[in-house]
């Protein structure tokens, strides 16, 4: 079974990165085919571009690599790396209806929050459809934000293989629901554009800085406290096992301690959590040629696969004569 995923090169990961889509990377190389890619091309679409692209494009893979992406189990390259992409990405257009995309939830969200409407943020889901049906997933996991992107891109190759026989496989998507959205420090999910992320790599202070303003309810220090809604016992779920998580429970609704004693509780874990990962990216950090190296064998390797496919495509379409 193979599995497609990719992130936007945008900046520091923060855990709603990573239990939302890079954890299940890394879950999935045990069992089947994992390919994952930086998407810089969708990264331009946010205003990104020139020498902050390359950068943060290396960051992200140093990042990736530290959490646990293993190139010898997975596919892991950059997108522009396989400009096949592009290719399909316009091949596709001529498949999507105007109101497939103006339906789009993301692009009537980024711009109701102040991004400039342009084209590439209007057109990123069909460039996300070409991401996807070039590589022939099974299946696509994503948050539940992005649902709507991977069931665009089923619309469009169903109506490309009614043109064409049935070229491109229909994928399918999977969402991890008791981590499907993961919260911020003010409730909402977790974003950079929200300006509500706790980050995974940083200062430990910086770090705890951070997760103290996490959004809580007032109430007294001795009376129990609701966990159900509480955006640090949220955070705090995602890294505890079973017994942990109902430890942590009983310490809500027996009372005596403040939100501030779980938000303490929540940084000591979060840090401790992700103490081999931060040894893992200092090493990647003093080897950038390595990590270069490791990307440029993944493109190589993706390329194979997109090379037969777009083949098939522009014989199909006539483009090959």
């Amino acid at each position: 079974m193979r599995l497609l995923t990719g992130i936007q090169p945008s900046g520091d990961l923060h855990i709603g990165n990573y239990f939302g889509s890079i954890k299940q990377m890394v879950d999935a190389q045990k069992s089947g085919e994992t390919f994952a890619f930086i998407a810089n091309y969708h990264a331009m679409s946010s205003g990104n571009g020139g020498e902050k692209l390359a950068k943060l494009t290396m960051q992200t893979a140093t990042d990736f690599l530290a959490l646990g992406i293993d190139p010898e189990k997975s596919t892991f390259w950059v997108q522009s790396d396989v400009k096949e992409v592009l290719e399909l990405y316009w091949i596709l257009s001529a498949f999507t209806p105007m109101g497939l995309l103006e339906r789009a939830h993301s692009y009537k969200d980024k711009t109701a929050k102040g991004i400039s409407a342009n084209h590439s943020l209007f057109s990123y889901p069909v460039l996300m459809a070409a991401d996807i049906l070039l590589y022939s997933p099974d299946i696509v996991p994503v948050g539940k934000d992005q649902i709507q992107h991977v069931e665009i891109a089923r619309d469009i190759a169903t109506k490309f293989n009614n043109e064409y026989g049935d070229i491109l496989k229909i994928p399918e998507f999977k969402v991890q629901e008791e981590v499907q959205t993961v919260p911020g420090t003010d409730g909402q999910k977790m974003s950079k554009s929200y300006g509500n992320c706790v980050n995974i790599f940083g200062e430990e202070k910086k770090q705890l800085k951070t997760i103290k303003k996490i959004v809580t309810e007032n109430v007294a220090m001795e009376e129990p406290k609701e966990f159900k809604d509480c955006n640090v016992y949220n955070m705090a779920k995602l890294f505890l096992n079973p017994n942990e998580l109902l430890e942590l429970q009983e310490r809500y609704q027996r009372g005596g301690e403040g939100h501030g004693h779980f938000k303490l509780y929540l940084a000591e874990v979060m840090w401790e959590y992700f103490g081999e990962y931060r040894e893992k990216r200092e090493h990647y950090l003093t080897n950038q040629d390595e990590v270069r190296d490791i990307l440029n064998h993944g493109a190589q390797k993706a390329s194979n696969v997109a090379r037969e496919m777009i083949k098939q495509i522009r014989t199909v379409t006539g483009i090959n004569y």
